[in-house]
């Protein structure tokens, strides 16, 4: 395995005629590709107001290695996330994710992975549509790579591990990952569970707690690191989160591929 473990040319420049490419259209929204520098400023300029730094600074060395998509209604640019898809575990070390976990437990991993990054929606909220055909997108593009794992960072929003305990207690009662291939602790400021946690003592409010795309991971099978991460200049808490494909429940696989063509 000699070769470079980033696939880019699978989702960044696939060949002509793969339906990768071509936008998905549902009524007045598209989901495509972005292209070209009017893209790139509108979505800098999304995921700063999403995910606002201390620095400034917003681009980062995974972008080189990204797709980009957007979904679009009437011009307006409603929803946005970015692919990076690697040939086996090993290239998860060029990842967003490996900047935070030791992805080591993963690095034999033989199928292509994709991570996802920097999943964000147009201030005020959008139509569950929009949602739908972000995720009909996403998965068109996993299975066009045929990747077997989809990997990425969850963010709860505030770094303070405590208002977030019920969600935690959850994660770490109900899906934490195979012990085999849950990602070592790299970053310098962690919040380990159970131990911190403690038990779920209301479900409901646990439930009520997780990010809206944490929910949507679990509800696809995912599971989540032993342990947050503390991320001070985005005043954020996330977890390792992977769903492995194949697992993906077949009603919740289906509607996405209706999505997405």
């Amino acid at each position: 395995m000699g070769a470079s473990p980033v696939l880019g040319f699978y989702l960044g420049c696939p060949v002509a005629g793969e339906k990768g490419v071509q936008p998905i259209i549902r009524g007045s929204l598209v989901a495509r590709l972005a292209e070209g520098g009017g893209d790139w400023s509108r979505i800098l300029a999304l995921r700063r107001a999403t995910f606002p730094r201390q620095s400034g600074e917003e681009e980062d060395a995974q972008d080189a290695l990204s797709t980009h998509v957007v979904v679009e209604g009437q011009g307006d640019l409603l929803a946005y996330f970015r692919v990076m898809l690697f040939g086996w575990g090993a290239g998860l070390a060029q990842g967003y994710a490996a900047r935070f976990y030791d992805l080591t437990p993963l690095a034999g991993y033989s199928r292509p992975i994709a991570e996802i990054g920097r999943f964000c929606l147009a201030p005020g909220g959008v139509h569950p549509d929009v949602l739908r055909l972000a995720w009909g997108a996403m998965a068109r593009l996993v299975d066009e790579a045929r990747a077997g794992l989809l990997v990425g960072c969850s963010s709860f929003r505030g770094a303070d591990w405590r208002p977030h305990r019920a969600a935690l207690a959850l994660l770490a009662e109900a899906h934490l990952g195979p012990v085999e291939h849950l990602p070592g602790r790299k970053a310098s400021e962690v919040v380990a569970f159970p131990a911190v946690a403690g038990p779920v003592t209301d479900r409901r409010a646990a439930l009520a707690g997780l990010p809206p795309l944490l929910r949507t991971y679990l509800g696809m099978g995912g599971w989540v690191s032993d342990h947050a991460v503390v991320d001070r200049e985005l005043d954020t808490l996330h977890v390792f989160t992977c769903v492995e494909v194949d697992r993906v429940p077949a009603a919740r696989g289906a509607s996405l591929r209706a999505v997405a063509g």
